[in-house]
Parts: C-alpha cells; structure tokens; sequence
C-alpha cells in the first residue's frame, strides 16, 4: 500500500453495514476486526488488509467485503486529492433479546 501523510484525511462517505454471517450468528460468534484501507484519491477502496482480527474468519471475511463497497472523501495535500491509509474498525456484536 502506497502511504501519504496527508494535511487533510480521508473522511468516511457511503458505508453500508457488513452482512453478519448467518454461521457466525447461529455459532454467537462477537468480535471486532480493525482493517488497513487504503483510500485512492478518488474515494474508491483500493488493497484492504486485517489488522486485527476478530477471530472469527467469517467476520474477518464480511468486514472486507463490505470495506471493499465503501467510499470515502480522499485525503487532501496541498488541495489536492491523494492516496491514504485509514484504519478502520468493524464490530460485529449479536443484540440479546
């Protein structure tokens, strides 16, 4: 992944929640997974690497898939967009009911 230390950063655009897996909800499978996204300077995902994972390989598996839908507002230097790195975390947290 290419890095910059942009004036601005990179700010969250469309976001859609992950899918939770249905064997990780039937399992009661929790966890947080923190990915290494990097944002294009045109606010598209490019490479996407866990940082940390939840333990769970299927919610690893749907925080990566939906990181890859997201877009972003890109980082900015000197006014111009430019390709960054965000950490972004995910939990995926089963309600009680």
């Amino acid at each position: 992944m290419r890095a910059a230390r942009p004036e601005s950063p990179a700010a969250y655009g469309q976001t859609p929640l992950p899918t939770y897996p249905a064997a990780a909800r039937e399992q009661g499978l929790e966890g947080l997974v923190v990915l290494n996204v990097e944002v294009l300077k045109s606010g598209r995902v490019g490479e996407v690497h866990v940082a940390v994972s939840s333990g769970a390989r299927a919610l690893d598996q749907a925080a990566l898939e939906a990181v890859r839908r997201w877009t972003f507002t890109p980082a900015r230097q000197g006014g111009l967009p430019v390709d960054s790195l965000v950490e972004v975390p995910m939990k995926f947290t089963l309600n009680s009911r």
